[in-house]
């Protein structure tokens, strides 16, 4: 693949932060607004039917449109990143998707080592990559500049 590399660790780590502040403004905010402070104050873990929509429903079916419509979450999309299939190269398929979004439980749980790998691993797989069969790739095509011809001179 013509101008692509595997994307390394502190660039899919940019990525994930834009997610995050992309996801806190559509989960949380809404949350805010119907719960109130209840919703930071009291200990529970889901406080009603519009928080599983939000905190559970939404993410899992936003990621997975994300993925397989555009091959990249919006923090990858402005990183310029895609994710395909590991021996490929083409898009995902759905199967490999959902499997990814729940592979993320297992590269977290043991202190985040299965995104760490990804800085070890010589694909940049993290271990839901591996897992899912996936790789995520960098594109490297660079824009030519172009300047406006000035009239006065």
């Amino acid at each position: 693949m013509e101008n692509k590399e595997y994307a390394g660790f502190w660039i899919r780590c940019g990525a994930s932060l834009i997610d995050m502040v992309v996801l806190i403004i559509i989960t949380v905010v809404p949350l805010f607004f119907i719960y109130g402070d209840a919703f930071f104050i009291e200990d529970k873990n889901i406080h009603g039917i519009w928080d599983l929509l939000f905190s559970y429903i939404l993410p899992f079916v936003g990621t997975i449109w994300f993925w397989l419509k555009y091959r990249a979450t919006p923090g990858k999309m402005a990183t310029k990143l895609e994710i395909v299939d590991a021996l490929t190269g083409n898009k995902m398929s759905t199967g490999q998707a959902i499997g990814r979004y729940f592979a993320y439980i297992i590269s977290t749980v043991p202190f985040g080592l299965g995104f760490i790998w990804i800085g070890i691993d010589k694909r940049k797989q993290g271990w839901h990559d591996k897992l899912a069969g996936t790789v995520v790739i960098r594109n490297l095509h660079k824009e030519s500049v172009q300047f406006e011809t000035s009239a006065n001179k």
